[in-house]
């Protein structure tokens, strides 16, 4: 019997066949690996019936035995507007491989804020001796729009500190470490109430230029708004002129509609937007973390069970 051809399109290789053969599939599939800057050759991309990498790099319509994509990432709008993506492949993401990176990062940006150590390490390069007082960040409120998993984890690790954690789920239902769970369309009582509102929604078609002067103007004029979600959240005018008019107190961005952010953009010289590159979801294991995600749905895949991190393609996540 023919093992399914599955093409690796990514440099983690090792990873991957580690984890399979950790899941004891390591003999259950044809492997082929291209280096993410490499192209598959001609003679394997009509052949190939898995394909898990970074990009589809427009080979879709040349792949008619594809059968699943497995995606690095856990927002898949670029694989979701692919040329020659049929309808009966099934699309899966990395949902929950950023859980506890981003968390953190969220959680650095929140101490950024509210805490001196940035200022008192200029301080140090003129020895310049300056006592600062912290904000706390106990007993302050903060609103997640986007309950899902990057969502729930800091909502318990900021639970933990102290804070008063409530947001959104387009299916509402209880949260640890969440006080209130709101539906997706009542997000304006969330901003109304939060001293600090993170984005973690994906991208779809209700979701794009969510974040606009209305939205804005619901907020907190002490209020600031972290965007670890993704750049179309939000419409980058109507933001830099609520920080400029003390609508808001700042921004702090971590992704952006285009990257890297070109050296013109507003973003980086308004005053109170702190532009960062995209770092939220990076760390040295994440590869390790998607390839076992791989594994399993590659596991259900020869069982013909549901993937676990299937995409609705509906939804648009």
């Amino acid at each position: 019997m023919s093992k399914p051809v599955c093409l690796l399109w990514l440099d983690d290789f090792e990873a991957y066949k580690t984890a399979l053969a950790d899941a004891g599939l390591a003999d259950r599939f044809e492997l082929h690996h291209v280096k993410r800057e490499d192209t598959p050759p001609d003679d394997l991309i009509p052949r190939v019936e898995i394909l898990a990498g970074w990009k589809h790099g427009k080979l879709l319509a040349r792949m008619p035995k594809l059968r699943w994509i497995q995606a690095m990432t856990a927002g898949v709008e670029a694989w979701l507007g692919a040329p020659g993506l049929r309808d009966d492949v099934a699309l899966c993401c990395a949902r929950g491989s950023h859980r506890h990176t981003m968390s953190e990062n969220i959680l650095a940006a929140l101490f950024h804020l509210t805490k001196p150590y940035m200022v008192a390490a200029l301080d140090q390069k003129q020895s310049q001796w300056n006592r600062r007082m912290s904000k706390l960040l106990a007993g302050q409120t903060l609103g997640i729009l986007g309950l899902g998993a990057i969502g729930q984890e800091l909502a318990l690790k900021a639970s933990a500190l102290g804070m008063r954690v409530i947001g959104t789920k387009r299916e509402p239902e209880p949260v640890e470490g969440v006080e209130e769970v709101y539906a997706g369309d009542e997000a304006d009582d969330v901003l109304r109430q939060s001293d600090f509102v993170v984005l973690l929604m994906p991208v779809t078609p209700d979701t794009e230029n969510f974040i606009n002067a209305a939205r804005l103007k619901a907020m907190k004029p002490t209020a600031w708004l972290l965007n670890f979600g993704r750049g179309p959240l939000i419409v980058d005018a109507d933001l830099i002129a609520a920080v400029k008019n003390k609508t808001i107190a700042g921004a702090v961005l971590d992704v952006f509609r285009e990257e890297p952010l070109p050296a013109t953009d507003p973003f980086w010289t308004t005053e109170n937007i702190l532009v960062l590159p995209h770092i939220g979801g990076g760390s040295a294991g994440r590869g390790a973390i998607v390839a076992e995600i791989f594994a399993d749905n590659a596991r259900r895949f020869l069982a013909g069970e549901p993937f676990a991190t299937g995409v609705d393609r509906a939804r648009g996540y």
